[in-house]
């Protein structure tokens, strides 16, 4: 099997030459940039599979970075955000990261973060549980091509999205709890006040929404969510 490529995006070189040491020891091809702009440039190419991306740095900071790159952009981020600071993390997410990792970071949690989000990109690739087309209320998963489609109107999600649309469509009716969601896609135990999956899942309502009369994704409180069969009055 071909080593993944994974790209750092963090001026901090002392932290790039410690992550690259430790990444290639974990059998990962690694490599850094030190700016938005180079970072961006890099991000571009075909052969990098999940870019780990700094918020604070020269020229293009990460949000600038996660802007340009766009929704059409299918390489998962994880974005490194400053200890406690809510705010960006959100941002982060809204602006298509895939998940966030305060810091500091012990390397251990770093790489449990990363094989997470490239074991489940590997699951839906490899998936033989499903038909080619996954079609439920107007919403079609077309899994080879990870493409979105809301009423025959394509639908840009980034990867973790299309993985908890999938999951709650499969479930189609069922009420799916979130701390059933942040295990079976994102990897990890939800902790308290961790707004990843209600950032995820406001996300695809958000990018849904323009093309359905109604909505999709019905919340649940205190209990989780549900993919609605049909329109709902």
């Amino acid at each position: 099997m071909a080593q993944k490529h994974i790209l750092l995006i963090d001026d901090d070189r002392e932290l790039a030459q410690l992550l690259g040491e430790y990444l290639t020891s974990e059998d990962y091809q690694f490599s850094a940039c030190s700016d938005g702009l180079s970072g961006l440039e890099k991000a571009y190419d075909d052969d990098i599979d999940l870019i780990l991306l700094d918020v604070m740095m020269p020229g293009l900071n990460g949000f600038e970075v996660l802007k340009a790159l766009g929704g059409k952009h299918k390489t998962p981020v994880l974005m490194l955000t400053a200890k406690g600071d809510d705010a960006d993390r959100i941002l982060g997410l809204e602006l298509g990261a895939d998940d966030y990792l305060a810091k500091p970071f012990q390397m251990r949690e770093l790489l449990a973060r990363i094989n997470a989000i490239l074991r489940r990109i590997n699951i839906v690739k490899n998936s033989h549980e499903h038909p080619s087309i996954s079609s439920v209320n107007n919403v079609e998963l077309h899994h080879a091509s990870r493409e979105v489609f809301c009423h025959n109107q394509e639908i840009e999600l980034t990867g973790t999205e299309y993985q908890i649309l999938n999951f709650l469509m499969d479930r189609c009716g069922e009420i799916v709890n979130k701390e059933i969601l942040s295990k079976q896609v994102l990897g990890r135990t939800l902790t308290p006040f961790d707004r990843s999956i209600d950032m995820h899942v406001s996300n695809i309502r958000r990018k849904l929404l323009p093309y359905s009369p109604s909505d999709k994704i019905k919340t649940i409180r205190g209990a989780g969510y549900i993919f609605l069969a049909g329109r709902t009055n």
